[in-house]
């Protein structure tokens, strides 16, 4: 493998990251029945309040801990606002992420254009002197490991504990859940922030770690929309969400190698939008159960097993209110 390619896949993993992130703080929110539509917004306004307390105070945790906190603050707003003011929490998303981008940037406009030093990479002892592998996975800022810790730790609290079958069930069945005593409203309320937490980690990440600095527009604006794409595509699962995001990064990755070569003449607008469009294609595909269909032509072993992986069903209970009484 050629070190240029090596680089590649290295850059794809860290583009990657906080698709990765935010996907999974989102799939923890709707696993508890509860759409977080705010994302897009939410990122920009994390990674503004982020980068400008990281510059302030030259402190790169303490701009981690309050993006982190502005995510949970807007994510607090729907939850509020859909169990105890008992409003259409879409609506609420919606209105939010246009709401958060626009204060992002009025708020931010001092900021236009600043950069920082980037949060230094840190090479994984032994690991990171794998060749090849160590080199696209191991060669990274901490944030990245953080994300890798986080794909397992979702995947084993949701399907093997206690504790995430009744996060599943306040999801797909609440009234089965309260009347077995969990305290569902409370559990959402609980999730909901934590998913907001880590969209605003995710945020955060843009304007400290991917490329450090604010600038206007930002270059995160889109990537809300396409975090959710990917809870779609993902079934609502860790493993699967990661596949998308790192599945885009690859995409966005490519489509800058195309521009880049003088030997492919491909128009630009064309190049922008091969990830959107490729992954608009996949939602299709999978959704419509297309590629389920064409899975009949493999071995019956091979078809449970990718039947079973291909799922997109959604939480049964998401994005309706649970009235206790």
């Amino acid at each position: 493998m050629t070190p240029e390619l090596i680089n590649i896949l290295n850059s794809v993993v860290a583009n990657a990251t906080p698709l990765v992130i935010a996907g999974l703080g989102e799939t923890i929110t709707e696993r508890a029945g509860i759409t977080n539509l705010s994302l897009d917004g939410s990122l920009a306004l994390a990674a503004m309040f982020g980068f400008v307390a990281t510059l302030v105070t030259g402190n790169p945790l303490a701009g981690l801990l309050i993006a982190m906190l502005v995510g949970a603050l807007v994510a607090l707003i729907i939850a509020v606002g859909d169990i105890t003011l008992r409003q259409d929490q879409v609506a609420i998303g919606f209105v939010l992420t246009l709401l958060c981008a626009d204060l992002a940037q009025f708020l931010g406009q001092d900021y236009t254009g600043s950069r920082s030093t980037p949060m230094p990479v840190v090479k994984i002892p032994g690991l990171s002197d794998v060749p090849v592998v160590g080199q696209i996975f191991f060669s990274h800022q901490a944030i990245v490991y953080f994300s890798y810790f986080l794909i397992f730790a979702v995947w084993f609290w949701l399907f093997h504990t206690r504790g995430g079958l009744a996060h599943r069930a306040i999801g797909e069945r609440p009234a089965a859940a309260f009347a077995r005593g969990t305290p569902v409203n409370r559990l959402r309320y609980l999730y909901t922030v934590l998913g907001g937490a880590l969209v605003g980690l995710a945020g955060a990440s843009y304007s400290m770690a991917i490329k450090p600095g604010w600038s206007n527009p930002p270059v995160m604006r889109g990537d809300g929309w396409i975090a959710l794409a990917i809870v779609i595509f993902g079934g609502w699962h860790p493993f699967r969400v990661v596949l998308g995001a790192y599945l885009f990064a690859a995409l966005r990755a490519l489509a800058s190698a195309i521009q880049r070569s003088p030997d492919i003449q491909i128009p630009l607008v064309l190049l922008n939008g091969l990830p959107w469009i490729l992954m608009i294609t996949t939602l299709v595909l999978v959704s419509s159960g297309a590629i389920e269909r064409l899975t009949r032509i493999l071995p019956r072993p091979v078809q449970r097993w990718t039947r079973s992986f291909l799922r997109s069903d959604p939480p049964a209970a998401l994005g309706t209110r649970f009235e206790p009484d």
